[in-house]
């Protein structure tokens, strides 16, 4: 796929990733570009800089889901690329809260779902399309600091698979973006498992780099840390050596948090 004369939205632009992302489609020539967030001076912002339209929208209500798809085609005529790339994150395990739970779901996957329900339709009418969405690594990987994190990122790139599998040969093409640690505000320098983390971080501008790329190949997984695919294909070789270094991983990660309380 490529950029240039394409209507793009991307969801959490107003910073990090997808400020990135917006930027970075700008930089290609994008007819347009939708900044949308929940923080709409931050998408505001964003827009300005790039010479794009900023749409507030909470994504984990469908109705304002529905109302950014509707607004942008409205406006632009189309939507040639979706990226639902919003998330949020919660430390905890089986002590994370039940409300701290559905809110990463909504968020994390259900944001996924309405977007798709939303522009899938429009897409398959206008006979191309193309949806990308922002998981992580621990989509492949897991993530040991959240619990919540790690399963709904997991459940992301299962719709993404779905998505894919059902409507690739339709004329709308699916990515799943999964970075490892990026300098973003989600990154807290505080916790001995970002701290990991951050020695293989890399910038929001590179991730949105190896964005391009993948847009460019349409492959699947975009993987902007290559030792991903390393880990990923280790854990297929044999989950349980992996599940038993991630075991000691985690002791020795829990360990060094300790001492440095």
């Amino acid at each position: 796929m490529q950029i240039r004369d394409k209507v793009v939205v991307v969801t959490g632009g107003g910073r990090g990733i997808g400020k990135a992302l917006c930027e970075q489609f700008a930089c290609e020539q994008a007819r347009e570009v939708v900044v949308s967030d929940i923080d709409a001076a931050a998408a505001d912002n964003v827009a300005r800089k790039i010479g794009g339209v900023a749409i507030a929208c909470d994504v984990g209500c469908e109705d304002d889901v529905r109302r950014l798809v509707g607004e942008t085609i409205d406006h632009c005529g189309r939507i040639d690329l979706f990226c639902s790339n919003a998330g949020i994150t919660v430390k905890g395990g089986l002590d994370t809260a039940d409300s701290d739970w559905q809110r990463l779901w909504s968020v994390n996957v259900m944001s996924r779902l309405y977007a798709a329900r939303a522009a899938v339709p429009h897409m398959l009418q206008q006979g191309s399309g193309y949806l990308l969405h922002t998981a992580s690594a621990a989509a492949l990987v897991t993530e040991i600091g959240s619990a919540g994190y790690s399963v709904t990122k997991q459940a992301d790139l299962a719709l993404s698979e779905w998505l894919a599998v059902h409507y690739g040969r339709s004329g709308i093409g699916v990515s799943c973006l999964c970075p490892l640690g990026v300098e973003t505000e989600m990154l807290d320098n505080d916790d001995p498992i970002h701290q990991f983390l951050r020695l293989h971080s890399i910038t929001a501008a590179q991730v949105a780099e190896a964005v391009m790329q993948g847009l460019r190949d349409e492959t699947f997984l975009i993987l902007p840390h290559q030792q991903v695919a390393e880990f990923f294909r280790l854990k297929a070789d044999d989950h349980d050596r992996w599940v038993r270094g991630m075991q000691r991983l985690n002791q020795k990660l829990n360990r060094s948090g300790r001492r440095a309380a």
